[in-house]
């Protein structure tokens, strides 16, 4: 199996709106108003360490309308792409307000021994859960503008390595999530400069996704309030298992998004490390995390370390999270194997649905949004 990785590349076209966000980082990193020097802003070392380097690339290559969605397609070659080399496609809706939502769909993962993962991306925005518009719907977040970016690399968002797997010298597998990642945030701010708030929302693989698109979202939109929505993508690796993690790490060249300054964020460190690190980089940000106990998906079938295992790993993970951000962090912890929750929203714990737990996160009072768990 070969594989080429990417790097840093030059910037074909950068938005206006980039360039703003450049000089306000530039400018508030270098003063307070009084000449004197402040710490340098949230993530940082992750620029530097090259995460952003495809923010300001890419723009679609077409748009249509489909009522009153936008979808967003973007061409072929070496940019946004889909796992077996499909288009990658993007939707944003428009409803006026003043919060925007970013939601990253799930479909699984695909690294060099498995791969079970979805490989195209549809246009639109399914009406189903978080992402139903109908008002009349029991989705809190019913009417709100929205960001789809639909998941197609199996890299969590955050792959940028292309694979041949058949060693016949043709590259057929695209691990291109930071490149659709970075040009879907791109279109999200172009047609949404200026939200007041934004819900970061992952499921699955998109869950995940969350932990690797905050700290670009944050560059894009600094000093915005970021509420994140973390359903069944917790960040849970293999326990004990340093080297597969350094693997997967290494094999979808996502090395950029752990800090070097941070010995609990890399692959010998504790799950709750990295979400820590972030919480801690950014006061701005709060978390929401949802999972079930021993879900399968993540645990058996994608990590194979069985039910009783992962929630040995989850329990003490949320403890420590929310015990290190008091106030910023709170969980949905449901009993028994299945897999998430956010595109039903049926599911209850302690009496409160699923539902009524993120609508008591996003608009409050502070004190109705509570951790809860079976």
């Amino acid at each position: 199996m070969r594989m080429t990785t990417f790097s840093s590349t030059g910037f074909l076209s950068i938005p206006r709106g980039i360039i703003s966000v450049a000089l306000a980082l530039l400018l508030g990193a270098c003063s307070d108003g009084n000449d004197n020097p402040q710490a340098s802003p949230p993530f940082q070392e992750l620029v530097d360490q090259g995460v952003t380097r495809y923010l300001g690339v890419y723009s679609p290559s077409s748009t249509t309308e489909q009522g009153d969605i936008i979808n967003h397609q973007f061409g072929e070659g070496d940019g946004p792409l889909c796992l077996t080399g499909k288009p990658y496609t993007m939707a944003t809706r428009d409803e006026g307000t003043e919060d925007l939502m970013i939601f990253l769909q799930g479909g699984g993962a695909c690294w060099f021994d498995l791969c079970a993962a979805t490989s195209e991306a549809g246009p639109g925005i399914p009406a189903a859960g978080i992402l139903n518009p109908d008002p009349a719907s029991n989705n809190p977040l019913a009417g709100i503008s929205t960001v789809y970016l639909p998941y197609c690399d199996g890299g969590l968002f955050a792959s940028d390595a292309d694979v041949d797997t058949n060693n016949d010298g043709i590259n057929d597998r695209f691990h291109r999530g930071l490149h659709n990642l970075s040009a879907g945030l791109d279109v999200a701010v172009r047609a949404f400069p200026a939200p007041r708030r934004i819900v970061l929302v992952g499921v699955s693989g998109g869950g995940y996704g969350t932990l690797f698109a905050l700290p670009i979202v944050r560059q894009l939109y600094p000093g915005i309030s970021i509420d994140v929505v973390n359903d069944s993508g917790i960040g849970i690796n293999r326990p004990n298992d340093p080297d597969f993690n350094q693997q997967i790490i290494e094999y979808w060249n996502i090395g950029g998004f752990f800090p070097a300054s941070c010995p609990e964020c890399n692959v010998q460190g504790s799950s709750a490390g990295i979400i820590n690190w972030q919480l801690q980089q950014d006061p701005n940000v709060r978390l929401g995390m949802l999972s079930y106990t021993q879900d399968s998906t993540i645990g058996t079938f994608f990590l194979g370390i069985g039910g009783p295992a992962f929630e040995a790993v989850l329990r003490p993970t949320l403890t420590d999270v929310e015990a290190a951000n008091p106030g910023r962090m709170r969980s949905f912890v449901h009993a028994g194997t299945s897999h998430t929750f956010l595109l039903g929203l049926s599911a209850s714990v302690e009496g409160v649905s699923v539902g009524d737990w993120v609508d008591a996160m996003i608009y409050g009072p502070a004190q109705d949004w509570q951790s809860v768990s079976e």
